[in-house]
């Protein structure tokens, strides 16, 4: 069984893909600080070790290492990395604490780079495997209020496209997936009438789904998609068409 490890699963856009994944075939081993009710939940209904939790803060930066190790240890190889786990703290830049800043950075730029680079080292030893970085379509559109939240996602955008070509030749494919906003998560706080308006706008005429993005990310660990590497696949129901 193949080991993808995701961060960020315990809810949301995460536990979507850990749900796929595993029923891809896929052993999930799910990074998060604490274990949700609803992620407790899915490991109950999901093939016996095929979804495992590691608690674990990734905005501790020096501890990372030490997660890669122990991951590996316990598990074996990874096969996958699929680095979601984020913050969106929204604030106009010229307001915004320093700190906050800071805080938002490290969890949504050095934090996946770090853990990348210890799980690569482990996928070259392996002989190959797959790293999908989580960006946003704000990376390309901008958004009022998320200026620092965007320029975190536009980062991993050249992080995906630059470490594509240092370990191409080693059989390691790096991607990235762009979600727009999503039903039920990222517009959960709007009411209907504002959720209608952001749905307006997509060509589709609605809202992407977390199973859609989920399905991005599966696909992009499929053997299907062993030739795809360097990309950013959007999932927004056309809203940036």
């Amino acid at each position: 069984m193949r080991n993808v490890i995701v961060t960020g699963a315990s809810r949301g856009l995460g536990l979507a893909m850990a749900q796929r994944l595993v029923g891809d075939g896929f052993r999930v081993v799910a990074v998060a600080r604490r274990e949700s009710d609803d992620l407790r939940r899915e490991m109950g209904n999901a093939p016996e070790g095929a979804l495992c939790f590691e608690p674990f803060d990734l905005s501790d930066i020096d501890a990372l290492p030490g997660l890669a190790a122990s991951i590996r240890k316990k598990y074996g190889p990874p096969f996958g990395l699929v680095n979601n786990a984020a913050c969106g703290t929204e604030g106009l830049l010229a307001t915004m604490h320093n700190s906050q800043i800071e805080e938002l950075l490290r969890l949504n730029v050095t934090s996946p780079i770090v853990l990348t680079k210890y799980v690569v080292r482990q996928m070259m030893a392996a002989g190959g495997g797959r790293v999908v970085n989580i960006s946003s379509i704000i990376a390309g559109t901008g958004y009022n209020g998320l200026s620092v939240y965007g320029a975190s996602k536009a980062a991993l955008v050249g992080f995906t496209k630059s470490l594509a070509r240092e370990v191409g030749g080693l059989g390691i494919t790096v991607n990235a997936v762009a979600p727009g906003f999503i039903s039920t998560e990222m517009t959960a706080s709007l009411d209907e009438r504002d959720r209608a308006k952001i749905a307006g706008r997509a060509a589709l005429r609605r809202l992407a789904e977390p199973s859609d993005v989920a399905s991005a990310v599966g696909y992009l660990l499929d053997d299907r998609a062993r030739n795809i590497t360097g990309t950013v696949l959007t999932v927004d129901a056309g809203a940036t068409a």
